[in-house]
């Protein structure tokens, strides 16, 4: 694609993102959380029963939620996509850089789960869950992005946690009940 068309689609598409009305943005959103979270039960279970691991539907659906975390969340929760039928509290356009922060940490979590799968084609080795006593650190309110590196030393069953941490956070803090 020439580069002018490359610009006039963008155009485009922009025009169109902004006719969508608040309720269609609603539903989009929660459509995406609802499969983050049937993407986050299929790795769940494979932590809870490992003879059911398979590399690539852990994979896949670690990918699902980093592709619909970090900037399209972001943007999901932009101040004009308020709503009635949303579930979300209004506080999230006070706290913007702290809805960010857990946007793109959740995306950085599952990124590392993806990897992980890319690391163990075969099997769910003990390298990839926690030990007995291990340190959490985080916590539903204090959750921390760490760095590609440290996510990539610790076990992925440590970094599923964290993501569902970081879930958690989000939706005490910004999600109505």
């Amino acid at each position: 694609m020439k580069p002018q068309m490359f610009m006039v689609s963008l155009v485009f598409l922009a025009a169109a993102v902004q006719g969508i009305c608040a309720e269609d943005i609603v539903t989009l959103r929660q459509a995406d959380m609802k499969a983050i979270a049937s993407a986050t039960k299929a790795i769940a279970g494979m932590f809870k029963e490992p003879s059911t691991y398979s590399s690539a539907e852990f994979k896949w659906a670690a990918e699902l939620i980093r592709d619909k975390a970090g900037q399209p969340l972001i943007d999901y929760f932009s101040a004009g996509a308020a709503s009635p039928d949303s579930k979300a509290k209004p506080g999230i356009v006070e706290e913007r850089k702290r809805f960010d922060r857990l946007a793109i940490g959740l995306g950085s979590y599952a990124g590392a789960l993806a990897a992980a799968a890319d690391r163990k084609p075969t099997a769910m080795t003990d390298g990839m869950r926690m030990k007995a006593g291990e340190p959490m650190g985080g916590g539903p309110l204090g959750t921390h992005v760490q760095s590609e590196i440290k996510l990539a030393s610790i076990p992925a069953e440590h970094t599923f946690h964290l993501m569902l941490q970081t879930c958690t956070t989000c939706h005490v803090r910004f999600r109505m009940e």
